[in-house]
Formats: C-alpha cells, structure tokens, sequence
C-alpha cells in the first residue's frame, strides 16, 4: 500500500514545468515531482550529515575523496568483472 498523498498547490517556472511533463511518462507529473523532491530530501539530510561530521572531524581533502572514488571505481569493477564471469562458466 502505498503513502496517503494530499493535493498541493505550487508555482514553477513554466520551462521547467513543461519539460518535467515531458519527461513524466505514464507515471505522470505528481508522481516525477515527488519523486525529485525526495531526491532533494535525501541531499539535503546528507549535506546536514556532512556538516556534522566535518564540525567533529574537520573537513574532507581532495585526496582523501580521491582514495574513496578510487576505491569505489575498483569495487564496480570488480563486481561487473565477477558478474561477467559467472555468466559464462556453464
């Protein structure tokens, strides 16, 4: 079952209302733009997050985001490498 909903009024540019119409599909605009204003939820709790962190641990470097995307980058590649393996040993 999904959420209970409510009916909202608001006001955006008619460009980017149009172009959010275009791009809603059969899902329709309600559910896009609920959809992007989770998404900015999401950000906006993770922002917080970080500011707290960064207040107890002190900021990120560059380098230190840098080993992390590294890191990432070699775990994707890894998984897909074993997905791709494991697909053709029969």
């Amino acid at each position: 079952m999904s959420e209970p909903t409510q009916k909202y009024s608001i006001t955006m540019p008619r460009d980017i209302a149009e172009a959010a119409r275009a791009r809603s599909g059969h899902s329709g605009l309600s559910a896009y733009v609920a959809s992007a204003v989770a998404r900015q939820i999401e950000r906006d709790n993770l922002n917080e997050l970080i500011a707290v962190a960064e207040a107890e641990h002190g900021p990120v470097t560059d380098e230190e985001v840098q080993v992390l995307r590294e890191r990432l980058q070699a775990a994707r590649q890894a998984q897909r490498t074993s997905r791709g393996t494991g697909s053709h040993a029969a």
